[in-house]
């Protein structure tokens, strides 16, 4: 009983020394402010801003103004109306595609570094046969095969994605095998699916969590590149890719309409590779050292 408020005092106190070393992190703190400011504008488009579709040609290609802040486009759509209704389809494209390439290679590198050399060269054999194709290449192929729509476009992001997470959870599963907790949960006559999915898993989860911050944004930077050359999400739709796309005829006349989008995807991909860079300084016990 005299050890208990010890312990939870040593734990609290471990608590605020990582809360410190987080906010102490300027990329961290800078890439999570992005992050929530498009994650705000994503969520309060139909508030604070029009119709994205809607078409009003007597204000077409009008400069930015009190009534029109980001200006409007060659068919007298709202600028700011496409923007803010766009970082809803990018960031659930980021995320969707993130959380599906994160759960199919995390499994892959599980059992590839788990389940003893002939499932792992053959697990490895089909990663390496994704990894020799150029990402954005197999995704154009991908996505003009299945159809352009966001969810074919998440399909074909997520199937070029997967790859990086099997290698990563196979390395650090082929270093964590080896460690005593792992050797005690043998003897003690656990399976190795148990030992998998209750002790390597939870030791793999640091690294993944890193690796998802980036692929975030490289998952938005794909899709956006996708709608741009017209095998992602198309037009009509308010998506950044597509937008740039639709607009790169008229950047002469009307350089707000193509460079809004784009700074919106520049600042988001920007906010998710700080924020990755600021987690990996701060969880990675090496890169404190």
């Amino acid at each position: 009983m005299v050890e208990t408020p010890k312990l939870e005092q040593k734990v609290r106190s471990e608590q605020a020394r990582a809360v410190a070393r987080l906010l102490r992190n300027p990329g961290l703190v800078t890439g999570a402010i992005l992050i929530l400011m498009t994650l705000l504008v994503a969520l309060l488009a139909p508030f604070i801003s029009r119709d994205p579709l809607f078409q009003d040609l007597s204000v077409r290609v009008q400069a930015p103004s009190s009534v029109h802040i980001l200006g409007t486009d060659q068919l007298g759509r709202d600028v700011w109306a496409r923007v803010a209704h766009g970082a809803r389809i990018s960031l659930w494209v980021g995320f969707a595609v993130t959380a599906l390439s994160l759960g199919v290679g995390t499994f892959i590198g599980l059992m590839a570094g788990s389940f003893g050399k002939g499932i792992d060269n053959a697990l490895m054999r089909l990663t390496d046969i994704f990894l020799a194709f150029p990402s954005l290449i197999l995704a154009m192929a991908i996505a003009a095969a299945l159809g352009s729509s966001v969810g074919n476009t998440i399909l074909a992001v997520a199937v070029v994605s997967w790859p990086s997470y099997a290698r990563l959870v196979r390395a650090q599963v082929l270093v964590l095998r080896e460690r005593e907790f792992v050797e005690a949960a043998t003897a003690l006559g656990s399976s190795r699916l148990r030992i998998a999915l209750q002790h390597l898993l939870p030791n793999v989860l640091t690294p993944i969590l890193i690796q998802a911050s980036f692929d975030i944004g490289q998952a938005i930077l794909i899709a956006a590149g996708l709608s741009f050359i017209g095998v992602g999400v198309q037009p009509p739709t308010p998506e950044w890719g597509a937008m740039v796309s639709e607009t790169r005829n008229f950047i002469s006349s009307a350089p707000w309409a193509s460079s809004a989008p784009a700074l919106a995807i520049l600042f988001t991909v920007l906010g998710f590779n700080l924020l990755g860079d600021g987690l990996r300084d701060v969880l990675d016990p090496r890169a404190r050292k």
